[in-house]
């Protein structure tokens, strides 16, 4: 069993550094800090190629190009409440994304399906993003459509506290309901009208939401063909 002094990596000098199968799990102190001493290029998977690129948060402006401004004009055109319901447009690598006061989610969902020169079908995928420490708006939730009359896609952003409930588009959207579902499971958003909000990937006394960035790691063994893996709170880690 080795150790090492205390270093960046925040490993105490008395504590053995992932010597045996049993030591618990060390993790950088810092999302943006690697493995292995890498550190300042934003790349965390210990090997220094990769660089993390902030994403864009400020309003685009216009031509947004492509079909963008197109759909941005037609929303407006046929929704009174645009102006009030948009908080900004983001255009980056290629994507549109509008986003909604929370409250406005589902109206918006029915304009985006029902307005002719618009016809976005489909709701492909609602997912969500913790930025636990980053944003008071912690929780964001974000809806994929899909025009397949025009071929276009688009994306649909709200932001919520913790607690705060976002309603539900599975009246709009029926593929929405699983997926609303899911985020429920996962981040603890609720979605209120929702037909039924219970958990669709963990059992129903499951405490917690695994999602989260705050949700404690650890786990259960799993054993496979006369091998068992340990959780991954107590996995040999490499530093």
């Amino acid at each position: 069993m080795s150790t090492q002094p205390e270093s960046d990596g925040g490993v105490p000098a008395t504590q053995p550094v992932g010597a045996d199968i049993d030591a618990p799990a060390q993790v950088p102190p810092s999302p943006y800090k690697g493995m292995f001493g890498v550190k300042g290029t934003g790349d965390v998977s210990g090997f220094g190629g990769l660089a993390r690129r902030t994403p864009t948060t400020a309003d685009s402006e216009r031509p947004f190009g492509g079909y963008f401004d197109e759909v941005h004009d037609s929303l407006e055109e046929a929704y009174p409440a645009f102006a009030d319901a948009i908080v900004k447009v983001v255009v980056d690598r290629g994507e549109l994304t509008l986003h909604l006061k929370p409250e406005r989610i589902a109206e918006v969902c029915q304009i985006m399906r029902d307005d002719e020169s618009l016809r976005f079908e489909l709701c492909s995928s609602v997912d969500a993003v913790d930025y636990l420490g980053s944003d008071p708006a912690r929780f964001h939730v974000s809806y994929q459509l899909t025009s397949m009359t025009y071929r276009r896609r688009v994306r649909l952003e709200v932001a919520v506290p913790e607690n705060v409930p976002v309603p539900s588009v599975t009246s709009v959207y029926p593929t929405a309901d699983w997926q609303e579902r899911e985020v429920y499971d996962m981040f603890g958003v609720v979605f209120t009208g929702h037909p039924n909000l219970t958990r669709i990937l963990m059992p129903d006394d499951w405490e917690g939401h695994p999602q989260r960035k705050d949700y404690p790691l650890g786990g259960v063994p799993v054993e496979y063909k006369g091998a068992e893996i340990p959780p991954p709170d107590q996995r040999r880690v490499y530093q």
